[in-house]
């Protein structure tokens, strides 16, 4: 995918009454939670984090519930990203309430990742954004056929959030750079070789994986028999270009090594820069920055900056220029504030990662977590 097809997905209709936005079901050994907004493709809102979290709370607890299953209502997507366009316009009278939603939601990428259970992402079609920090922290990822995950922040004035910068600083080094910085989606078998899955297992098979997890069969197993094995997709086939373009030790060498990139790295390299040149050069130096800084951070740190930055982003204007541009007017026009790379001072992107006091995101401990059963 490229520029604004990146952006994360926003309800484009009302809300229908009668459905509830995500369904929890209990079945025997297994708790599953379906996602269903498929009109707005399962953009994640304040409303689905409310249910999820406080059902996890209670699951941990319930000596009958064997594990947890995310699943999606839609043939599209898992979750296509963050309710963003609500955010938007939520900011612009109630910046508090849009910051409270980050934290909250960052709270849960993190009770996920505590979570004292075995937990199974069954993922087909779109999971990018929130998608991708709903199913990071799961025991067992299983992707289907449709798979696509991404994560396209850097194409409306944020960055990789939901703890995913821990996840892309911990890949082959230069392919998670790539990815975060670009936005680009991968398909099930470069997320297989980046372990962003465990299993690939075909949609129609889903039902049978839910059936047996009610019966209280054992995951491995089950998965490990069903998973279908995956030829070489085309990110790892083009993995030693991108590692030697993206190795630099800063963001300006990196663009510098796609500028003078020749033979057969030179249309990969053009293309690339076309991709950078559209996105926000503020969300680029802070993506950057971010992800290298995670490489020596936990998960619970990386949550912590993660929100940092998020309070940030809503205090300038990237964020809400590059959502206009590629969700409310379409016009896929945005006007940057800096315009260019080069442009970005390293004072102007430090100031970003700066503590905020007492308006930090407390989060506690993994032992502490652990220790309340959740």
């Amino acid at each position: 995918m490229n520029d604004a097809s990146n952006a994360p997905r926003a309800p484009q209709f009302a809300e229908p009454a009668s459905l509830a936005k995500i369904e929890f079901r209990r079945t025997g050994a297994l708790a599953e939670f379906i996602l269903n907004r498929p009109h707005a493709l399962n953009a994640f809102d304040d409303d689905m984090r409310r249910i999820l979290a406080d059902e996890i709370t209670r699951i941990a607890r319930n000596a009958d519930v064997y594990i947890v299953a995310l699943t999606s209502a839609s043939a599209k997507a898992f979750c296509a990203g963050g309710d963003v366009r609500r955010h938007v316009s939520e900011a612009k009278t109630d910046p508090a309430k849009v910051k409270r939603w980050f934290a909250a939601e960052y709270e849960l990428n993190w009770q996920l990742d505590c979570f004292s259970k075995p937990s199974v992402s069954l993922i087909d079609g779109l999971c990018m954004g929130s998608g991708a920090g709903l199913t990071c922290y799961n025991t067992h990822r299983v992707a289907g056929e449709g798979y696509k995950w991404a994560m396209p922040e850097t194409a409306i004035g944020l960055f990789p959030d939901v703890g995913v910068a821990h996840v892309l600083g911990r890949m082959p080094w230069g392919i998670g750079l790539y990815l975060g910085l670009t936005g680009e989606a991968i398909g099930r078998a470069d997320a297989h070789w980046l372990k962003l899955t465990t299993h690939c297992i075909s949609r129609a098979q889903f039902p049978r994986v839910l059936t047996a997890l009610a019966d209280c069969q054992p995951v491995d197993p089950l998965l490990d028999g069903l998973h279908e094995r995956q030829s070489e997709g085309p990110l790892q086939a083009s993995a030693a270009m991108i590692e030697d373009l993206f190795t630099g030790d800063t963001l300006a060498e990196i663009v510098e090594r796609l500028r003078r990139a020749s033979g057969a790295s030179a249309d990969f390299a053009r293309q690339t820069l076309g991709m950078l040149n559209k996105r926000s050069p503020i969300s680029l130096a802070i993506t950057d920055a971010h992800i290298r800084a995670a490489r020596t951070l936990d998960l619970r740190q990386t949550l912590i900056q993660d929100y940092r930055l998020a309070v940030r982003c809503l205090e300038g204007s990237d964020f809400f220029e590059g959502v206009r541009a590629a969700l409310i007017d379409k016009d896929h026009a945005p006007k940057w504030r800096p315009s260019r790379l080069e442009d970005v001072s390293t004072a102007m992107r430090d100031a970003y990662f700066e503590p905020l006091g007492a308006g930090d995101l407390a989060l506690p401990t993994r032992s502490e977590m652990q220790a309340a059963r959740v």
